[in-house]
């Protein structure tokens, strides 16, 4: 799996560069206003579907599952939504059911307590106990119980890649992840998530001597920063290595949020290989 000719190695660089290397934010004009019309179409969304909004599945305000029903017996995706572990909320995110829902795969959005008032293995256990919940509540919201397919962006990927290896998972879409948490420790991202050598290591796919035997589609942009493009070609590498079923595909002049409009788009390239996982793990969605 080749590496991005014109990615660094991250400990070569300077704080600063560290820093600018790894801000989606600035690194992509007008990103504000890209997310500010997420949550207007999102906004659209859950108002056509309001029979299922914010499931409990656990003590914390966040713990909450928006379920979009696309048809009656259908299989489910589960979104895991992005902002680095400490921004953002599920409900921005809603417009990302319209593809899979477009071709009858019912879609489920996860929140959970962002840092710093949840450590990193605190959100990797409340997805967990998300996948948990909503697995056990599927037969009455009219699901197909024979497994859940989970996505997620951004920080999303990186929780997607940790639940992988969830009974009630049977295959991954990661979408521009982090999956090597050590530049991040290293980073001004780290303020606020606290993470140490320890908790950093545990909690990045990449440093693990072993894998869910699932699919696992990994995607990232063209025009994404080096290092994210690294992030995501590097573990590609790694599963092979393993031995771990893996594809791994760079959406042509995409950069970290344009990328999301092949999940929104009923023919996007994401939702496509949404559709190829689920047929893959005969988990029907006609």
């Amino acid at each position: 799996m080749a590496t991005p000719f014109d990615a660094p190695d991250w400990r070569t660089m300077s704080q600063e560069q560290l820093d600018l290397g790894l801000n989606n934010g600035l690194a992509v004009a007008g990103s504000a206003d890209i997310i500010a019309g997420w949550e207007q179409r999102s906004t659209v969304l859950r108002a056509r579907y309001p029979d299922h909004l914010d499931l409990r599945y656990g003590p914390r305000e966040r713990n909450r599952i928006d379920f979009f029903k696309a048809r009656e017996g259908a299989p489910t995706l589960l979104f895991i939504h992005g902002g680095y572990w400490q921004h953002r909320a599920k409900e921005i995110f809603a417009l990302f059911a319209g593809g899979a829902m477009a071709h009858g795969i019912n879609v489920a959005l996860i929140g959970y307590t962002l840092a710093p008032d949840a450590t990193l293995d605190e959100i990797v256990a409340e997805i967990l106990r998300g996948i948990d919940s909503l697995a056990r509540q599927l037969p009455a919201l009219g699901a197909g119980g024979e497994g859940i397919v989970v996505s997620g962006w951004s920080a999303g990927g990186h929780l997607t890649a940790m639940a992988l290896s969830h009974p009630h998972v049977k295959a991954g879409m990661a979408i521009s992840g982090i999956y090597d948490l050590e530049p991040i420790r290293q980073s001004y991202l780290n303020v606020k998530l606290g993470l140490d050598e320890a908790m950093s290591r545990r909690n990045s796919p990449i440093m693990q001597s072993d894998g869910a035997m699932k699919p696992l589609s990994l995607v990232v942009g063209s025009a994404e920063l080096p290092l994210l493009r690294k992030q995501t070609a590097d573990f590609a590498a790694h599963r092979v290595r393993f031995g771990l079923p893996v594809t791994y595909e760079e959406i042509p002049e995409a950069d970290h949020f344009t990328i999301m409009n092949e999940m929104a788009s009923p023919t996007g390239r994401i939702t496509t290989l949404i559709r190829q996982l689920f047929e893959r793990e005969c988990l029907s969605s006609q």
